[in-house]
């Protein structure tokens, strides 16, 4: 009894062509620091949240929540979530990456669970 061959062939493998690299746009230092504003400073004169919450609890005088807080900084024009489905989660750990870094030197201190006073 015959036994089947089979055979193999092997393919012949092109050799790897570079890839083209890409080029950086060519920009001075002057517009890069230009265009990047700097940290800690205002954007185009808009508050940021975390500033926003420590004027409404400044104001308000008495312990609020995040959302209670969001309402608030929309209400009196300070600032305006720019369409997130939660701005009041993002807010609560704002605050709470705060608290946790600058401790006693916060601008904000947790009264009670979920709520922060000034």
């Amino acid at each position: 009894m015959a036994t089947k061959r089979t055979t193999t062939t092997t393919k012949t493998c092109k050799p790897a062509q570079p890839k083209a690299a890409k080029k950086a746009p060519a920009t001075t230092k002057k517009a890069a620091a230009e265009k990047k504003p700097k940290a800690g400073g205002k954007r185009d004169g808009k508050m940021s949240a975390l500033d926003a919450a420590a004027k409404v609890l400044a104001e308000a005088g008495e312990p609020l929540t995040a959302k209670a807080m969001i309402e608030a900084m929309a209400t009196k024009g300070y600032w305006t979530s720019p369409g997130g489905k939660t701005p009041h989660s993002t807010l609560y750990a704002a605050i709470i990456r705060e608290i946790a870094k600058r401790g006693n030197e916060s601008r904000f201190k947790k009264t009670d669970r979920g709520q922060f006073t000034a």
